[in-house]
């Protein structure tokens, strides 16, 4: 029997009078070779991680590209330049835009707040800012709100056929429904006292919007000479707010007023007690045709 057989294998013993001198499997050398720790760099070395450095460029690119695509498709971020929307919004808040569900065809609602492109003139005498490339740049990627764009902020109050009016003294009136605006408007505000208009039947596609603080807000009411007759686009609207973003102490979500919900609201509503006097005057026109014959017979 051979000497060193284990397990039914036979291996060479290290001794010094091996003629060949053959070093078992798994020994020291192998595992350098394997790991790439051989000086003659054997074949199956495995490549060290590049360094941080060297794909801290590759990390920022994704990142700006992300932010770039996050920007256009999905929630853009918009500086408050005036004061047109307090309290809800303040000078220099920060608000975030939902631009997706536009992309899935949402359509403005009422009472939603919503940033919207100049339909033109209404930002007329109004200068923009002048950002240097930086801030052209991260405004360009979102990473910070856009100051060259005219854009305005308002708030829906009625949209494509809807009928709207606001007499001196009285309240916003959307579809014959008075709104109950305290919950929103600036204190001490009035409806309209400073602008009173219609009723106006607003055109499909279109939305008439105002400013929570209503006396200080150059919205629909001042714009009626223009094209859409003080209507904006549903094509111009970039998105509804949907948070306060920025500073932290002023973050929370920007809700539909409860007053907007309230039942007959909508335009549909408007025309259903005409539907429901045709509704109950078929029975009527029914009944009597059958009693007709009878009443002739006895005749």
């Amino acid at each position: 029997m051979a000497v060193g057989a284990r397990s039914g294998h036979e291996e060479p013993e290290d001794r010094p009078d091996n003629p060949e001198n053959v070093e078992p499997a798994g020994t020291p050398a192998d595992r350098a070779e394997s790991s790439g720790d051989s000086p003659n760099g054997g074949g199956t070395a495995r490549q060290k991680p590049r360094s941080f450095w060297k794909e801290l460029p590759l990390l920022v690119g994704i990142a700006l590209v992300l932010a770039l695509l996050i920007k256009t498709f999905l929630v853009q971020a918009f500086s408050i330049p005036s004061d047109s929307m307090q309290n809800t919004l303040q000078r220099g808040d920060r608000v975030l835009v939902d631009k997706l569900t536009p992309w899935f065809g949402a359509e403005p609602k009422r009472g939603e707040v919503v940033v919207f492109h100049d339909p033109g003139g209404w930002l007329e005498n109004t200068q923009t800012a002048n950002p240097n490339v930086v801030q052209k740049f991260l405004s360009f990627i979102g990473l910070m709100p856009s100051a060259e764009e005219k854009d305005l902020i308002k708030r829906v109050i009625a949209v494509g056929g809807d009928t709207v009016e606001c007499k001196k003294d009285g309240p916003v009136v959307v579809n014959g429904k008075a709104l109950d605006d305290k919950s929103f408007i600036f204190p001490g505000n009035t409806a309209c006292n400073d602008a009173p208009f219609g009723p106006i039947k607003v055109p499909e596609g279109r939305i008439w919007v105002m400013g929570d603080h209503r006396q200080n807000s150059w919205d629909s009411r001042y714009h009626q000479e223009l094209p859409g007759g003080g209507t904006v686009s549903n094509d111009e609207v970039v998105g509804r707010a949907i948070v306060v973003a920025w500073p932290i102490n002023r973050w929370a979500t920007l809700p539909v007023p409860k007053t907007f919900d309230q039942p007959g609201l909508g335009a549909a509503a408007a025309v259903a007690p005409g539907a429901i006097g045709i509704a109950g005057a078929v029975p009527i026109v029914m009944w009597r045709r059958r009693v007709r014959p009878v009443s002739g017979r006895q005749q």
